[in-house]
């Protein structure tokens, strides 16, 4: 018997689905500090630790298109098992690596588990709370993110055993979640369809296609900034600075994650149009500015720099999928959506690939330099596309 909205269990696995939802997004961005001490560790370069970060981005990505929407079919607690094991898997791989290849094996392990519990958890929660539900989806992210990158850089700055320990506690974390999920509630009746629900569908109705095309720059923009700050930007607070704790360089990612989070709750009753000027606005300010600290050597600029940035990167995502989606006929907005998670990320994994390919040529800051421009170029572009013309008369 599946649960009522307004049940106990409902309540339960509303709770059990954000919380572990969260932890799925710790796990995620817990490697993010690490990568400078890493690199001492292992002799890698920056374009090692980039595309060790892009095979994660990778692996999502395939997991999202591929497996998203199968607990439609399987039900909820089947797929949210395989992705808590395969989590349990990657954290395994990390606490024995020993070369940037174990490193990466992990990461793309990692991916897939991501990939596998993104969808299901957010599916699950809007199951059992469809007015907390959306509000809840939009910040899980951004929270776990926050989390991961703060804790991790914090215990391999004051902890024994850097390397290992922040694994080993969520290891501990994702079996608990584990045995926690036979106490948990089915939310939805199996049915036919599971191997068809497997097969990617891509596509942009032409209804869609201009207003995409509109705000995809800033998007790209957004996405190549996030994907910047958790492969690299631990090591340019390093490098830029003189300041090597990976404490510092956690805590500054962490505080993108912090305000994305806050932007969330901000703006979420504005409209998407005049949110989606004023994040890109943001987004251009906080690069300025974060750049400004690497060229001053200023620990407190790039904190304030990537404050501003984040309030940007909170409101960007959710608000071009606001404008975009409903512009789909219902039976289009899978496929839309599925063209949108391949643009995002693309632009988070090969823009910062390309970074760490150049920095060993160009020096970290300099190429930290190019790419903070494109950022604004980019995200210039889309103020001036998305003037006049963006919101149109939904779909049915």
């Amino acid at each position: 018997m599946l649960p009522s909205a307004t049940s106990p269990s409902a309540f339960r696995m509303t709770v059990y689905s954000f919380t572990f939802a969260v932890l799925i997004s710790v796990c995620s961005s817990a490697p993010t500090p690490l990568y400078h001490l890493y690199q001492e560790l292992f002799d890698l370069s920056p374009a090692m630790i980039t595309l060790i970060f892009g095979s994660y981005a990778f692996a999502l990505l395939a997991a999202l298109l591929t497996f998203g929407g199968l607990s439609d079919y399987v039900g909820r607690k089947p797929l949210i098992l395989a992705a808590l094991v395969i989590n349990a898997t990657a954290l395994v791989i990390f606490m024995l690596a020993e070369s940037g290849a174990m490193l990466m094996a992990g990461r793309i392990v990692q991916g897939i588990a991501t990939g596998l519990a993104f969808p299901t958890f957010g599916a699950t929660i809007l199951d059992t709370d469809k007015r907390h539900g959306p509000i809840l989806n939009s910040i899980t992210a951004f929270l776990g993110l926050m989390i991961g990158t703060l804790a991790a850089g914090t215990l391999v700055a004051f902890a024994p055993a850097p390397t290992y320990l922040i694994y080993a506690i969520l290891f501990v974390a994702t079996i608990a979640g584990t045995i926690a999920l036979a106490f948990m509630p089915e939310t939805i009746t199996r049915r036919p369809g599971a191997l068809a629900a497997m097969r990617p569908r891509i596509s942009v109705p032409p209804r869609a296609r201009g207003a995409l095309i509109k705000v995809t720059p800033v998007n790209v923009a957004s996405w190549a900034l996030a994907g910047f700050y958790l492969s690299l930007m631990p090591t340019l607070v390093a490098v830029a600075t003189g300041i090597t704790s990976p404490f510092v360089g956690g805590a500054v990612v962490a505080t993108s994650m912090l305000s994305a989070t806050v932007s969330v709750f901000v703006f979420r009753a504005l409209a998407p149009q005049r949110v989606l000027f004023s994040a890109t606005t943001g987004l251009m300010i906080g690069v300025l500015i974060t750049l400004l600290g690497v060229e001053e050597r200023a620990v407190g600029l790039l904190f304030l720099g990537t404050a501003v940035a984040g309030l940007g990167l909170g409101s960007i995502f959710s608000n071009i999928l606001k404008i975009v989606l409903p512009l789909a006929e219902s039976h289009e907005r899978a496929g839309l959506f599925s063209a949108f998670l391949v643009e995002s990320y693309l632009a988070f994994a090969v823009p910062a690939i390309i970074a760490g390919l150049a920095a060993p040529a160009l020096g970290l800051s300099a190429t930290a330099y190019i790419y903070g421009a494109v950022v604004i170029l980019l995200a210039a572009i889309s103020i001036a596309a998305t003037r006049t013309g963006l919101i149109e008369n939904p779909a049915v």
